[in-house]
């Protein structure tokens, strides 16, 4: 294969899981990987140097808050998101389409796009294609996606489809303005994703995916799922579009996923993964943590409360120290802090608790992406 974005390195014998490395103006990253949410262009209650220290080479952030706070005028004044807040790192930005279609009754949706009250001032905005394509420019995305339509998985199967073909047309006006825009973007380097949807029916899902391919992308994710669908809907229509998607250019599943989850959709073809629950269960108080070193096994993980009266006590460390590790900074900082003291700060209502937990849970999240790389390369996944 010629190595120009997407390398392929190893495919698993078992599943359809493989370790890839994924190229992207702003560095390669190794696959599958996970993304820490920025959505406002920051990881909640961390920095960019946190960020850096726990070896993530990616976040994600959100086109529509990000257009609507700081706005563009600043976005413009810094030269696009990477510099305002000082990362270095790849940044993936989503189209918008998602938070401005969970404002039901705050927009109007047509064919030229969907406007929308600011769910801030109030104020009215119209977000097209086109206007998307240039908000994700303006804010310098290394890897940008359409605008789509995400509908609810229950839609009637007449309205999935209106839904689908206009997420086709978007599609379309979204990569012209996309190639139109390279030239005054803050990143000409960008690569453009096709997302791919159709519910929980996998022959619209798959006609989807075709379709998406013949404009051609340079990755194709999978949206308008956890959306309330089951995980067995979610891991088949993954698995059909296995069958679909081409061989040699990313897959990457939208929204949320827990640990487990993640480990079934890498088995059927997943690269990349996002997810708000690490940084939101975190400042909640739910940690987590492993429980053995196989994660082909399901019980490779646990959850706990930090606030239960059993932590109390407990000096166990937040982390142990391993020399050598990519992280070690992290885990320095963690093995300072015991369980106990935790529990303390989230009885306390300090702060400081939601930063501790919120490092655990991305250290737990991203070494799960190492180990399932490893496990792919050595043939056991």
């Amino acid at each position: 294969m010629k190595y120009t974005q997407f390398k392929l390195e190893t495919e698993s014998a078992i599943s359809s899981a493989r370790a890839c490395v994924l190229k992207t103006a702003h560095g390669e990253i190794e696959t599958p990987f996970f993304m820490p949410i920025a959505t406002k262009g920051s990881v909640k209650t961390l920095s960019s140097v946190d960020i850096e220290h726990l070896g993530s080479k990616i976040i994600l952030s959100n086109t529509y808050h990000l257009y609507l706070r700081p706005g563009l005028d600043v976005l413009r004044e810094f030269g696009g998101l990477h510099p305002c807040m000082s990362w270095s790192g790849i940044l993936l930005t989503d189209s918008g389409g998602y938070q401005v279609f969970s404002l039901t009754r705050l927009r109007e949706l047509t064919e030229e796009g969907a406007e929308f009250a600011s769910h801030i001032d109030g104020s009215r905005h119209m977000l097209t294609p086109e206007k998307s394509m240039e908000i994700q420019q303006i804010i310098g995305s290394d890897i940008a996606m359409v605008l789509d339509e995400c509908a609810p998985h229950d839609l009637a199967s007449d309205r999935m489809k209106q839904s689908v073909d206009r997420t086709t047309r978007w599609a379309q006006r979204s990569k012209d303005a996309f190639e139109i825009g390279k030239s005054s973007s803050n990143n000409p380097g960008a690569q453009l994703f096709g997302i791919v949807q159709g519910g929980v029916d996998p022959a619209m899902r798959k006609k989807h995916a075709r379709d998406l391919m013949s404009i051609g992308f340079d990755g194709y994710a999978i949206g308008g799922l956890s959306v309330g669908e089951s995980f067995e809907d979610a891991k088949t229509i993954v698995q059909e579009l296995d069958t679909v998607l081409p061989k040699d250019q990313a897959r990457y599943f939208m929204g949320g996923a827990q640990p487990h989850e993640i480990v079934e959709y890498v088995k059927r073809g997943i690269d990349m993964l996002d997810c708000v629950l690490p940084t939101r269960n975190a400042r909640h108080g739910l940690l987590y943590r492993f429980t053995h070193g196989d994660v082909t096994k399901p019980d490779f993980y646990e959850t706990i409360h930090i606030t239960n009266e059993k932590w109390k006590k407990d000096t166990t460390p937040l982390a142990d120290v391993v020399p050598g590790a990519e992280d070690d900074v992290i885990a320095e900082e963690l093995s300072r802090y015991s369980y106990a003291y935790l529990r303390h700060l989230f009885q306390a209502q300090e702060p400081l608790g939601q930063r501790l937990a919120t490092l655990v849970n991305l250290r737990f999240y991203l070494e799960l992406m190492k180990r399932i790389r490893r496990e792919i390369q050595n043939g056991r996944f």
